[in-house]
């Protein structure tokens, strides 16, 4: 499913413009980035969990040109569903 048929599904069961829910979506995903910049983890109850990994520096090697690179520590934006979210999906049937 892509953000366009989010936003189509959104508006047609609520009755609110397609607009209004386009910029509410867009909304969303900046708050969320933003968050997730300030190092700030966004939780929501009874869905999951963005949350912020951090990765260890290690050596890596480029194989073309035959040498090792650092690549230095950092973070990744990493989704965790929650328990009851993971439940429904496992038990969900076609």
């Amino acid at each position: 499913m892509t953000k366009a048929e989010v936003v189509n599904e959104i508006s047609e069961r609520t009755g609110v413009e397609r607009a209004v829910v386009q910029e509410t979506v867009e909304t969303f995903f900046k708050v969320v980035k933003g968050a997730l910049v300030k190092q700030e983890n966004v939780y929501f109850r009874g869905f999951g969990s963005f949350v912020l990994q951090r990765r260890a520096q290690k050596v890596a090697r480029n194989i073309s040109k035959n040498t090792q690179i650092t690549i230095p520590a950092h973070n990744i934006p990493k989704f965790k569903p929650s328990k009851s979210f993971v439940a429904k999906v496992k038990n969900a049937t076609k």
